[in-house]
């Protein structure tokens, strides 16, 4: 955890002082199109996912939707991300994005968590929740780990990386490792306020995600 949780000091210690952290903007949403019979993927994030700074159409669902034309995925991509969303607050709006048509689920929740100090009981609570849920309605699940700043103690910093770690073996679901560990000391992937990713940051966030989505797809879903 040496170079790793670092880093995480680093990232998050920017993030705890960034606007784009204090609160839930629901006007980051991109919701898609209303193409009813085409199979979905909803990436379920905060400002990390729903491109803060940027807009959603560079945020890395919409690089991530490219990456499924081009090699010939018919899936569209549904932009869930709320910056300044936390696990909690996801789990009382996850519902209204999944729809029949609705097959993967990309869960990328837990920053805003770690930065509050949300007990890990509760962390581990509210996103098993999300996915349980996703996996009775027989949705894929990727998972997508998440670091904390060790402001609240060494020993919650490890146990907060474990939660993730556990959720994947327990529910048998993919884990992408922490996407800003390589991207966070490039400043050519990052944004002037050091704590989002810019376009170059979400191409190489989606590129992180990708191995761990492709096997999940078919085809002719």
């Amino acid at each position: 955890m040496g170079t790793r949780t670092f880093l995480s000091v680093a990232l998050f210690a920017v993030l705890a002082t960034s606007p784009a952290f204090a609160g839930p903007q629901a006007e980051s949403v991109a919701h898609g199109s209303s193409r009813a019979e085409t199979p979905r993927i909803v990436a379920l994030g905060d400002s990390l996912t729903s491109g803060r700074g940027k807009g959603a159409d560079r945020a890395y669902p919409a690089v991530l939707q490219s990456r499924l034309d081009d090699a010939g995925y018919r899936y569209e991509m549904i932009n869930g991300g709320v910056s300044g969303d936390t696990s909690a607050r996801a789990l009382r709006r996850y519902r209204d994005l999944l729809d029949r048509s609705v097959k993967i689920l990309i869960v990328a929740l837990g920053a805003n968590d770690g930065l509050h100090g949300l007990p890990v009981d509760q962390l581990t609570k509210h996103l098993s929740a999300i996915i349980d849920d996703a996996q009775r309605r027989d949705i894929a699940v990727v998972l997508v780990g998440m670091d904390a700043l060790p402001m609240h103690g060494w020993g919650y910093t490890v146990a907060f990386h474990r939660v993730y770690e556990d959720l994947s073996s327990r529910y048998q679901v993919p884990l992408v490792p922490f996407v800003l560990m390589k991207i966070m000391t490039d400043a050519s992937l990052m944004q002037s306020d050091h704590a989002h990713p810019n376009e170059a940051g979400a191409r190489a966030i989606a590129d992180l995600i990708w191995p761990y989505l492709e096997p999940l797809l078919t085809k002719n879903p």
